[in-house]
């Protein structure tokens, strides 16, 4: 693990030529009258051959195998510049190795060398002849001691703010993945919720324009009147389709909702001489919400269009009232019934999943040559 390339190739590498350029003027300087010009090539080629390994450590990805070969030749290059060193200057660089093996390696090889160039600082200081008591020597482990302290803390500052930036970044982008999968469930749910409003909608409504031109035809000789006023509710219906189609589609929701109102117009679609709705609205305005309202107004819709359509019933009965927590809706047949399990097509599944959107449910209860009953529910406040 490391930081961002950057940083750490001009850390070190800025610290390698500060210390060449010092030796250097060390030397031009004539305050080293012992250093060789064998030991200050070995000195200066060390000092660039380091350069030349941060160079190469950036340019590749870093593998823990990688990493480790080249630590061990920092060490060994670091090495070879302090045996040629007499002015000691090189000893300043031994901090980077802890520093770069806690990065690199972990933070167990990185204390464990910082201890390692302790104690190695500590045997060279004994077998030195008045190490232990020479000031200057004292003072020159002191250094080392706080820098190494400086460079393991800084180290593993270092490494927390890279796993707290990954693990950022894995957030980020699993926060991202969640959010694209939330809208593609939004579509999806919309989509399905503007399929129920379109087929229960325009399914209704087909329904009571099939009827009322089948009524006026029936009627065109006998009693033309009677034909007209039927023309006229089929137009009417054909209205309130296409206007229920252009708000699911553009899902135009900013008129108040009234399940009411909305029951009233639709039993007078329906109602006629051969097919008798008794309504029941008293307890309509629950405090079910807009989208309770809508819900129980879709089922009411497409159980009036299946009574017709499929039971052949001559009454229904719908009714709203109280729940123990929300609304009820009600809406009872004497048609020819049928066995739930066993029925095929979109309208009661429909129901169902609008009903299980909202924390609601849905129940049919019917037998061939029986009716059928279907309750459907609502949570109060549904939004």
């Amino acid at each position: 693990m490391a930081l961002d390339a950057p940083p750490l190739r001009w850390m070190a590498s800025l610290l390698y030529v500060a210390v060449l350029l010092t030796g250097l003027y060390y030397v031009a300087a004539g305050l080293a009258p012992d250093w060789s010009g064998a030991e200050l090539a070995v000195f200066a080629g060390g000092l660039v051959a380091l350069l030349a390994v941060e160079q190469l450590d950036w340019r590749r990805p870093r593998t823990r195998h990688w990493a480790g070969s080249l630590l061990v030749v920092r060490i060994v290059l670091l090495e070879i510049v302090n045996s040629a060193d007499e002015a000691g200057f090189s000893r300043a660089l031994f901090v980077l190795v802890p520093f770069f093996a806690y990065l690199w390696l972990g933070r167990a090889t990185g204390i464990a060398l910082a201890v390692v160039y302790l104690l190695a600082a500590l045997i060279r200081a004994g077998t030195v002849t008045g190490g232990r008591t020479d000031p200057e020597v004292v003072s020159d482990l002191f250094m080392l001691f706080i820098g190494l302290v400086l460079v393991v803390s800084t180290a593993a500052v270092a490494a927390e703010q890279r796993r707290s930036r990954l693990q950022a970044e894995r957030l980020v982008t699993e926060l991202t993945a969640t959010q694209q999968r939330v809208a593609e469930l939004s579509a999806a749910s919309e989509r399905n919720r503007l399929a129920r409003d379109i087929h229960d909608s325009v399914g209704h409504h087909l329904t009571a324009v099939s009827v009322q031109l089948a009524k006026a035809e029936a009627f065109r000789e006998r009693d033309p009147e009677v034909a007209d006023r039927a023309v006229v509710d089929a137009r009417r219906a054909t209205g309130r389709a296409l206007r229920e189609v252009r708000e699911s589609v553009g899902a135009l929701r900013v008129e108040p909702f009234s399940l009411a109102a909305a029951l009233f117009a639709l039993v007078e679609g329906l109602h006629d001489a051969d097919f008798r709705v008794v309504l029941d609205v008293g307890d309509a305005e629950l405090d079910q919400g807009r989208a309770g309202s809508e819900a129980l107004y879709r089922v009411a819709q497409e159980a009036l269009t299946n009574a017709r359509r499929h039971a052949g019933a001559d009454l229904v009965r719908v009714v709203v009232r109280r729940g123990d927590d929300g609304a009820v809706l009600e809406v009872e047949d004497n048609g020819r019934g049928f066995t739930p399990d066993t029925a095929l097509g979109g309208g009661l599944s429909g129901m169902r999943e609008r009903l299980a959107v909202l924390g609601g449910s849905v129940r049919v209860e019917s037998r061939p040559g029986h009716g059928t009953r279907i309750v459907a529910s609502v949570p109060a406040g549904t939004r």
